[in-house]
C-alpha cells in the first residue's frame, strides 16, 4: 500500500468517526425532546382529570367546584391516577389544590440539556384553563 492510500484510509476513518458522533448527539437531543413531549401529554391528561374532579359534585366523590381535595401527597395524587410513575417520568401534585387552582409537576427520564436535572414541567390547572411551564429541558 502506498502512502496516499494509507492517508486516504485514515481520513475516511476520521470522517466516519465524526459522522457517528454527530448522529449520537442528534439521537440524544431527539430523545430528550420526545420525553418532554410525553411529559407534556401526561401532564395535560392529569390536568383534565383535575378539572373533571373540580366539576364533579362532592356527593359523587368530586371536588364540588374546588381543587382542595387534591393534596400534595400520594393520597391526593391517587384521585387523579393510580400510576404516578410510568415510562415517561414521575408525576405529582406540586402545590396542593385550593378553591381556584392546583399545580402539577412532571419529571421526565432524560436530561436533555445536561444540567444535571431531568426534563421538568409544571402545569397550573384552573377550572377553565391550564398553563404549562418548562422548568428544565
Amino acid at each position: 500500500m502506498g502512502q496516499t492510500q494509507i492517508l486516504l484510509m485514515v481520513l475516511v476513518l476520521i470522517l466516519v468517526g465524526v459522522a457517528i458522533m454527530a448522529a449520537v448527539s442528534a439521537f440524544n437531543e431527539n430523545l430528550a425532546s420526545a420525553n418532554l413531549d410525553r411529559v407534556s401529554v401526561n401532564l395535560c391528561d392529569l390536568g383534565m382529570r383535575a378539572q373533571k374532579y373540580y366539576r364533579t359534585p362532592a356527593w359523587l366523590s368530586g371536588g364540588g367546584n374546588s381543587f382542595s381535595g387534591l393534596t400534595a401527597t400520594a393520597q391526593g395524587m391517587t384521585i387523579l391516577t393510580n400510576r404516578p410513575i410510568n415510562d415517561d417520568g414521575a408525576f405529582s401534585i406540586l402545590t396542593a389544590g385550593n378553591d381556584t387552582r392546583v399545580t402539577l409537576q412532571g419529571v421526565g427520564v432524560t436530561d436533555g440539556d445536561k444540567d444535571g436535572q431531568n426534563v421538568t414541567m409544571t402545569l397550573d390547572v384552573y377550572p377553565d384553563s391550564m398553563v404549562a411551564a418548562i422548568i428544565s429541558r
